[in-house]
């Protein structure tokens, strides 16, 4: 497929080429295991001495033609799907770290991935130091050590909505010698690609707005193929040394620039086997192919709503950074100049308990423990996603306790907006 097409073409078509009397549409390989004629076939798949299909676990054709239009979307070099957007956080990081390495990372992430990193990463030996996004580039710096193999970092922070400075990290992440991974589940590739501004790695958590429609739980990793393993080679051993588990096949010399995938594929989903099914990944598909439809009738619906809240006295604060005097609203014309996403944070003159009642009133709007589909929906942190933080851990994540995290869907904006008013009346 032509590799100057627009994002729109290849939300649609890309991934998937039908050779002639193929089906149009990406079928379901929904098989664990493919018949081969001879021994050495086989054993040539098992040695990664050519590229084929043995088992589900570690390749499938249906996941691997939607692991390609999302590696296309973001101008990556290959990707993979996992079973969740935690796994390809988890799986980003462990496959060039190990016990006794470090990672630094914004504080301004996601409650479940702040967690992974700060307490389930430090059981494997694994440790985080954590950073404000906004601090100088000299400050941050000072977090990093020796044994640093990673610096992360949220396109749009989930919940707190702030927006990363990609090229500020990108310069600290190669000045140390390590990648800069950003988590681009929020813009999605439709409203930023990360790789553009010096990311190294691009994760999502597919279950938000690629699939759009709640349907599905997934994750991808993707690479860009442009940080240099071999010029860091004492660093990434894992990548440039020889693998006992294949022979002592090492990456970097076998597979180039498809070295970091390589091995995500070939050792990390083969020894710890969080794939998507293929009946998952062919909803993800349905969802990607209206993905360009879709996020700019969530950022016009986002934008109407944050106006709103900003001009009704009973809102005390409004987190959206296409509002005009918000902090990051010059980042996001940098950055996200068509628009941001669907979701902002905003919060209520009065305590907690203001915040539930609130929420409670909603009627078109769903608590839910989901967010960016096409359903609005709403959600407190501090009850909810994060509940296990004290408020001090809380704002040190950059969550204020009083938070409401809004997901706007692409329903008719007055009916939104109509249930949000009515909500607040009942304060």
């Amino acid at each position: 497929m032509k590799k100057d097409l627009k994002r729109a073409t290849l939300c649609v078509q890309a991934g998937w080429e039908p050779k002639n009397g193929d089906p149009r549409v990406l079928p379901i390989v929904q098989s664990t295991t493919f018949k081969y004629d001879n021994t050495e076939e086989m054993a040539d798949l098992f040695d990664l001495k050519k590229e084929g299909y043995f088992y589900t676990r570690l390749q499938n054709p249906t996941n691997d033609a939607v692991a390609k239009k999302i590696a296309a979307l973001e101008g990556g070099i290959g990707a993979m799907l996992t079973s969740s957007g935690q796994a390809a956080n988890f799986y980003a990081i462990f496959n060039i770290c190990e016990a006794g390495d470090h990672i630094v990372t914004s504080n301004e992430i996601y409650g479940g991935t702040y967690n992974l990193f700060g307490v389930t990463l430090k059981k494997l030996g694994i440790s985080c130091t954590f950073v404000n996004q906004d601090a100088s580039e000299e400050e941050i710096s000072k977090a990093f050590q020796p044994n640093t193999k990673a610096l992360f970092g949220e396109t749009i922070s989930n919940p707190g909505c702030k927006v990363l400075d990609i090229e500020k990290f990108a310069r600290i992440a190669h000045t140390h010698g390590v990648p800069l991974i950003v988590d681009n589940t929020f813009p999605t590739p439709i409203n930023c690609r990360p790789f553009e501004w010096g990311a190294d790695i691009v994760t999502h958590s597919t279950t938000k707005y690629m699939d759009g429609h709640a349907t599905q739980v997934g994750g991808c990793i993707v690479d860009s193929g442009n940080f240099d393993w071999e010029a860091h080679a004492a660093k990434y051993p894992g990548l440039t040394s020889p693998d006992d588990s294949y022979h002592g096949l090492t990456y970097t010399k076998a597979f180039g620039k498809m070295a970091y995938i390589t091995k995500l594929v070939a050792q990390l989903m083969r020894d710890l086997g969080s794939i998507p099914s293929p009946h998952n990944a062919f909803l993800l598909n349905l969802g990607l192919e209206t993905l360009h439809l879709r996020v700019p009738r969530h950022c016009e619906n986002a934008l109407k709503v944050a106006k709103f809240l900003e001009g009704d006295d009973r809102v005390a604060w409004v987190n959206y950074s296409g509002l005009e005097g918000h902090a990051d609203y010059e980042l996001a014309r940098k950055y996200l100049p068509n628009g941001s996403c669907g979701v902002l944070a905003f919060g209520l003159k009065g305590d907690r308990e203001t915040a539930i009642r609130f929420m409670d009133s909603l009627k078109l709007i769903c608590i839910v423990t989901h967010v960016a589909d096409a359903r609005s929906c709403v959600l407190h942190p501090a009850s909810h996603t994060h509940r296990q933080l004290s408020d001090d851990q809380l704002r040190e994540a950059g969550i204020a306790p009083d938070l409401i995290r809004l997901s706007v869907g692409i329903e008719d904006v007055d009916d939104i907006l109509d249930d949000i008013r009515q909500a607040l009346d009942q304060l």
